[in-house]
């Protein structure tokens, strides 16, 4: 017998597969939604494009008859898309793409999806570090995560006495294909950003996992931000 149902975006890699595998061994039943392919068995994907300009045509007709109301639905918002742009030159087509899998994107899949969630359901969301600051070079990125906790906020005051809840969960550097992609794999720079927490290491996709069910699991956290930094170091 399935504990209940977990649809999360980007399940394919990274923190997504990681949750993925979390909720699996507890056994939940689990909806991908992402580009890609999730390679756990028994994994139900739905393969789109969240950017995708028909994106809410596309979701419903998808996920209609999937849903079942009285099942118990955590509905992880993870997919998101990570660019090398600053303020001079995002591109306006890139910026939108950004913010429609990063904000858009959430707010159709929660319209689509509330209605058929029982009691102690919880929708999730994942911020960033720079979900509360900046760094240069990673402008649609920023903006993005910002948008993120704005997002989670207003869902709480929203769901109001629903019995669902929300938080938004703000992981530091972990190590992830997209992580590391961004970084071009340079091994100095990687060395450089593990000393920028106090256990001077990378986080690991699963321990965000678990951090993630936490907060799924424990209506208390209800709007809240929480962060999964390892001790962000400020200089």
């Amino acid at each position: 017998m399935t504990t209940g149902r977990l649809i999360i975006t980007g399940g394919t890699s990274g923190i997504g597969l990681a949750t993925v595998e979390f909720f699996k061994q507890k056994e939940w039943d689990v909806i991908n939604v992402s580009r890609g392919l999730c390679p756990v068995n028994g994994v139900l994907n739905i393969q789109v494009d969240l950017s995708q300009k028909d994106i809410e045509i596309v979701l419903k007709s998808e996920l209609s008859a999937l849903l079942n109301s009285s099942d118990v639905t955590i509905l992880v918002h993870n997919a998101a898309n990570l660019r090398k742009d600053s303020l001079d030159t995002v591109d306006s087509i890139n910026f939108r793409d950004v913010l429609a899998v990063g904000v858009i994107a959430p707010s159709l899949l929660n319209q689509i999806i509330l209605p058929h969630m029982a009691a102690g359901s919880a929708i999730i969301y994942l911020g960033s570090t720079l979900s509360e600051k900046a760094v240069a070079g990673a402008f649609s990125y920023v903006v993005s995560k910002h948008a993120t906790v704005g997002l989670m906020r207003a869902t709480c005051q929203d769901l109001g006495d629903r019995q669902i809840h929300t938080a938004c969960i703000c992981p530091g550097f972990t190590d992830t294909p997209m992580l590391m992609n961004h970084l071009n794999h340079d091994q100095i720079i990687v060395q450089a950003i593990k000393g920028m927490n106090a256990q001077n290491r990378l986080i690991q996709p699963q321990e965000i996992a678990e951090v993630i069910y936490f907060a799924a699991t424990h209506p208390v956290v209800n709007g809240a931000l929480i962060h999964a930094n390892l001790g962000q170091l400020e200089r």
